[in-house]
């Protein structure tokens, strides 16, 4: 049973604003018309859960259109994404240690904590080879 953007978009949770912009950008299928209304398919919520799980997981539209290609372009683009999301974890695990190092450091400024220096040049070191 084929539903109307407004339907889809209360589905969804998703502004119909935002559907048509995908379907402008090529990450929807152009849904068929009926009278000149939009009308989509069951399967439209599954593809708008997975745009939306994308862009949470912080893709790209550009980097989605490539999750929705034949599998080598995918894979491509996930490859250079997970290297990208790792160097991410690094450096949010550099912040987390840095922060929970500023709230127990007793110097005045933080950069003039001898730990906290050590542990910045520790972090500018580059890896030793394997």
């Amino acid at each position: 049973m084929r539903m109307t953007i407004g339907r889809l978009a209360e589905l969804t949770k998703v502004p119909a604003s935002a559907i048509r912009y995908w379907e402008r950008h090529g990450l929807l299928p152009a849904p068929e018309r009926e009278s000149g209304q939009r009308r989509y398919p069951p399967e439209a919520a599954e593809r708008i859960t997975v745009l939306r799980t994308c862009q949470q997981a912080g893709l790209s539209l550009a980097e989605i259109g490539e999750f929705q290609q034949e599998q080598p372009r995918r894979e491509a683009m996930i490859r250079a994404k997970l290297t990208e999301i790792r160097q991410r974890m690094v450096d949010l695990d550099h912040a987390q240690q840095l922060l929970t190092h500023a709230l127990r450091c007793g110097e005045e400024d933080i950069v003039d904590c001898p730990k906290f220096r050590q542990q910045m040049a520790a972090w500018q070191a580059p890896d030793p080879a394997p």
